[in-house]
């Protein structure tokens, strides 16, 4: 479900702009380093966290469990405006973010495909509504913390690469 057309913009280890790829070029191995986001989502009591189930139509890592959504910031958009228009685009809802730290991973998904990522991780907290979009979430659920950690650690093979490092980061 990558966007053709869209350009991930390609940074350095200190997150200098050096270039723009296409989007679905710039996830053929070998992967060359490019900005991300994540967001995670607290429930109001900060007790459980929101996940969801990769649609199975993505090239990379469907139907893994993650973080409620995660994207590529556009050229001259900010993290955080990148963060706030995923959230919406995928979980379907709005909630003040903090920008809470940022990290360098490389995950091959196979042969083909892979990440290679400057992530930029942010943190929320909500409790309504949420409407998931069917073309990038097979499914949600709400975990309690020490249920979602124990379960990545007896089934870590259902959890993207990227949200096992935050969840340990966090």
């Amino acid at each position: 479900m990558i966007k053709k057309q869209t350009q991930v913009v390609l940074v350095d280890e200190n997150d200098n702009l050096i270039g723009y790829k296409e989007k679905l070029e710039c996830h053929k191995n070998p992967v060359p380093l490019h900005r991300a986001i994540s967001v995670v989502i607290y429930d109001e009591t900060g007790k459980r966290m929101l996940l969801h189930k990769r649609a199975s139509g993505k090239l990379t890592w469907p139907n893994f469990w993650t973080n409620p959504c995660c994207t590529h910031p556009f050229k001259d958009e900010s993290y955080k405006v990148a963060a706030q228009r995923r959230l919406k685009e995928e979980m379907g809802f709005s909630t003040p973010l903090k920008q809470v730290f940022k990290f360098i991973y490389k995950a091959k998904y196979n042969k083909t495909w892979g990440e290679c990522e400057l992530d930029a991780v942010f943190v929320g907290n909500y409790s309504g509504k949420i409407e998931p979009n069917p073309e990038e979430v097979a499914d949600y659920k709400w975990i309690e913390l020490d249920k979602l950690q124990s379960d990545v650690e007896k089934n870590s093979d259902k959890y993207t690469p990227w949200f096992k490092i935050i969840l340990e980061k966090l």
